[in-house]
């Protein structure tokens, strides 16, 4: 008697849900579809239980990892801004090195702003997740981490300001509370670009507004 092969069917093809996971891998596990779930949707995508099926765990063997949405959320967008900070440090290596000092430290400023800029376009759902709410950088899970530098986005701005002190281009007593003042004209395009006014806009007049935007800013510092 002959034997039929069966074909598998989609349903085959998902990973099949389990209740237990490796030591240390679902925490993981859970942490990379809830930053899936953010690039694609933003913060409202990132819900417990999709993040659970993602994984191919049952929903409870989440809770001892993140025990509410909002514990998933606060890793999520941890990664996210360490995402931002890595875009921004990727800028600061293509800088061409043995400039001089004042222009090396424009320069730097610079590529602090690109960087961030980029990554809005780019990188849309996390970069809302990242700026959606307060995030305790400090206490991001090591797994949410990333860049070479330990350095956050507002410490890699602050970092690319006091060059510009150092290297004689602003003033010390304009130095303290520099960086809110530019990271507020930075974010605010950024917004503009993706959720208002300008969205849609292509982007080659997108990119020549952020480099005469960090003209001004260079200049107004």
């Amino acid at each position: 008697m002959a034997t039929r092969t069966r074909t598998p069917s989609a349903r085959s093809t998902h990973p099949p849900v389990r209740s237990t996971y490796r030591h240390g891998d679902l925490r993981r596990a859970l942490l990379e579809a809830g930053v899936e779930l953010a690039r694609s949707g933003g913060p409202d995508a990132v819900v417990l239980r999709e993040a659970t099926r993602r994984a191919g765990v049952v929903p409870n063997a989440a809770y001892r990892h993140f025990a509410s949405r909002q514990a998933l959320l606060g890793a999520v967008r941890a990664a996210a801004l360490w995402a931002v900070a890595a875009a921004m440090e990727t800028e600061l290596a293509a800088l061409r090195p043995g400039r001089r000092r004042a222009d090396f430290a424009r320069a730097s400023v610079r590529a602090v702003g690109t960087g961030y800029l980029h990554f809005a376009q780019a990188e849309t759902g996390l970069f809302r997740t990242a700026f959606g709410a307060p995030v305790d950088v400090e206490g991001a899970p090591e797994e949410a981490k990333g860049g070479q530098s330990g350095l956050n986005p507002f410490e890699l701005l602050g970092a690319a300001l006091d060059r510009l002190v150092e290297a004689g281009v602003m003033p010390p007593e304009r130095r303290p509370g520099a960086e809110y003042l530019a990271w507020s004209a930075v974010h605010g395009l950024a917004l503009l670009v993706i959720d208002g006014p300008l969205r849609g806009m292509p982007r080659a007049q997108t990119e020549a507004l952020g480099q005469r935007l960090l003209d001004m800013v260079e200049k107004g510092l």
